[in-house]
């Protein structure tokens, strides 16, 4: 497996990441600006290098052989779990040319992993989808959007207040802020969000909610907002986020 991951190109592994973030093929080509059939030519690549016959199987193993420089990243931002004292690191994962931000960075990527067998459901701008969106679905968007727009405002003891409990343990307010400030902000006001898809990750102790939005900010045109949320008390709760 480590042989074959070596012989991806970077831009083989770009795409086989957002396979693992819950992308499908039309969602990576709007996020790379490419077209769905140099996409399609990116996964038949990896398939042909990894010899496996799924996509998801590809991205799936990409992610185990990445997992242990991942952890390594987590740690050194959030701190050593050990030594019972939390960072005061900015938790940024930063990687070129994107930029990203990555909150509840363990969390995500336990849901990363879950996400490889889950179902997704998808929705096209014009806001269908092939399966009715539940009340639920409302729920858990709007608790997204709500959490989102905080971070718009510039309110970032009230996100983090709003945040669930693994979010909270994970980070600090001054943590959380000052990523914030590096990354949020230089992105400037949100022209738009259209929701993209909204999945449901069968991971314990209760399972995850995944909501990912197509962003148009002052400063960039393509962003991909995802949002991990957790049910606490009969409330969505956030605990996980990530621009890229």
């Amino acid at each position: 497996m480590g042989e074959g991951c070596d012989a991806l190109t970077e831009k083989e592994k770009e795409t086989l990441r957002l396979m693992v973030r819950g992308h499908d093929a039309k969602s990576m080509a709007n996020a790379l600006s490419l077209s769905v059939h140099t996409i399609n030519e990116r996964l038949r690549a990896a398939r042909r290098k990894l010899d496996v016959t799924s996509s998801r199987e590809a991205a799936r193993l990409l992610f185990e052989s990445e997992a242990g420089s991942h952890e390594k990243s987590v740690d050194e931002n959030l701190g050593d779990a050990h030594d019972g004292q939390a960072s005061h690191n900015p938790p940024i994962v930063k990687r070129a040319p994107k930029m990203a931000l990555l909150i509840g960075a363990i969390i995500m990527s336990l849901i990363a992993a879950a996400l490889l067998l889950s179902t997704p459901l998808a929705i096209d701008q014009a806001g269908s989808a092939d399966t009715a969106i539940t009340a639920r679905d409302a729920e858990v968007e709007a608790a997204a959007r709500g959490w989102l727009e905080l971070g718009d405002a510039g309110e970032w003891q009230a996100g983090f207040d709003a945040a669930g409990q693994a979010f909270r343990e994970a980070n600090t307010v001054e943590g959380w802020t000052e990523a914030s400030r590096q990354v949020r902000v230089p992105l400037g006001a949100v022209v738009s969000r259209n929701l993209a898809t909204i999945r449901f990750m069968n991971a314990p102790p209760k399972g995850f909610q995944e909501v990912t939005f197509h962003t148009r900010f002052a400063n960039r045109a393509d962003a991909v907002e995802t949002v991990t949320l957790v049910e606490e008390n009969g409330t969505w709760k956030v605990v996980g986020v990530l621009i890229d």
